[in-house]
């Protein structure tokens, strides 16, 4: 069944989470459009309603009445981060340079996922925060302090750690770097760009001073390339499709996931490139194309980390042999996606050897209806609705209220790609 047409994702969680606690730290109002209506987000804007901000959320755009870096003010009860990884860790950071204490936890996935690369940094820079396992497991109880600025050198490279380390610098006396093995997404260090931020990049480190103030800006955010990416690969694999997804979010530190599907094979094509508060968008045409296994090293999986999921799938279905190595942090995501997706696609008669680092994919092989579970993994979920709709024979996906998370509308407008008018 071919898809056709065109349609919009949701904004980019990623960015949306960030314009969030931004907005609420300037001096100001910004109104916040396209944001991502994804719990994930919302649990972020609760957060800072608990701490005092006004924040005025409506179907199309979100208003925030900043209340500037020091006026937050302590939060009556536990603050639940929900499902979100990228909060939790964001919020600890802003919350460590607070003068109050608080509570940060979230859902049993959450509270599953590693917090001692984020408590590490933000100790020595003078916070007081305890969780369970000594602080490796969320819920974190933060006692906010006068921070000092560090030169942190990560052992990961990843945006929510660096950027964690980066809000608090916001609030820290002197300076704060951070160093990572490889570039993360920027996403943080574009938008402190756009908001007049003074940043210092140098290779793989970058740099600020604890700032007293700046001010609000409007933040139209970027549609989510991970999002679009189950687009991109389901369009690519059923035939006679043609699908144009509007003002998608093309980050160079985002794009791996282009990169690999057109090294793949894909017909995938970027028109009307234009910026967006900081943020390289473009229009992404994709069309029908027989795709081929590749090798995908540690060096491309920063870069596609959310999008490893339907990547499994494109794999399945290229001709020929994919290996991903390299991808060891995929173990503690919202679930073991190399364990959940090497299960799923032999429930559908994928051939999938799983490696403690990734896993092999033997292509070729049709896929054939199954029931599938989302492991309570949103991008699991959306990943087995896409590979079901290239199988043969019928395929269910059990519990994916998870979807929810990041992409609400994402079963309307699949079906809508799918009706004779393709519109979405």
């Amino acid at each position: 069944m071919a898809l056709r047409g065109t349609l919009t994702v949701p904004g980019d969680k990623s960015i949306t989470h960030r314009a969030i606690i931004l907005g609420a730290l300037a001096d100001g109002e910004s109104v916040i459009s396209n944001y991502c209506h994804g719990q994930d987000c919302l649990h972020t804007a609760q957060a800072f309603r608990a701490m005092g901000v006004l924040i005025d959320i409506g179907p199309d755009r979100m208003r925030v009445s900043g209340k500037g870096l020091s006026s937050l003010r302590e939060p009556d009860s536990l603050v639940d981060c929900g499902n979100s990884g990228t909060g939790i860790r964001l919020l600890a950071g802003v919350l460590a340079g607070q003068d109050f204490f608080s509570v940060l936890t979230g859902d049993e996935s959450t509270r599953r996922r590693p917090m001692g690369r984020v408590v590490g940094p933000l100790r020595e820079m003078g916070a007081q925060i305890a969780g369970r396992r000594g602080g490796e497991l969320a819920p974190l109880a933060i006692t906010g302090a006068r921070l000092r600025g560090i030169a942190y050198r990560s052992p990961v490279a990843s945006a929510q750690v660096k950027s964690s380390v980066l809000l608090a610098g916001l609030f820290a006396k002197g300076t704060t770097s951070v160093t990572e093995p490889a570039l993360s997404r920027d996403h943080t260090e574009r938008l402190f760009d756009y908001l007049g931020i003074p940043l210092t990049r140098h290779g793989l480190t970058v740099s600020l001073a604890g700032q007293r103030s700046f001010a609000a800006r409007d933040i139209p955010v970027a549609g989510d390339l991970s999002a679009a990416a189950f687009f991109l690969v389901g369009a690519s694999l059923a035939p006679d499709s043609d699908v144009t997804i509007i003002g998608v979010g093309v980050n160079p530190t985002r794009t791996g996931i282009l990169e690999i599907l057109r090294d793949m094979g894909a017909r995938i094509d970027l028109v009307n490139p234009r910026v967006q508060a900081g943020e390289p968008v473009a229009d992404l045409r994709v069309r029908s194309a027989p795709l081929r296994g590749i090798t995908i090293g540690p060096d491309r999986i920063p870069q596609t980390i959310d999008e490893f999921p339907i990547l499994c799938v494109a794999a399945a279905c290229a001709q020929g042999e994919t290996v991903i190595s390299g991808a060891s942090e995929l173990r503690v995501k919202e679930s073991d996606r190399i364990a959940t997706m090497a299960a799923e696609l032999r429930r559908m008669g994928a051939e999938v050897e799983e490696r403690p680092d990734g896993m092999r994919i033997g292509g070729g092989r049709p896929l054939k209806g199954a029931v599938c579970q989302s492991h309570g993994d949103h991008r699991v979920a959306m990943s087995m609705t896409i590979a079901g709709l290239v199988a043969s024979g019928e395929t269910t996906v059990e519990d994916t209220a998870c979807v929810a998370t990041s992409f609400p509308e994402f079963d309307k407008k699949l079906r809508g790609l799918l009706t004779p008018s393709g519109q979405g």
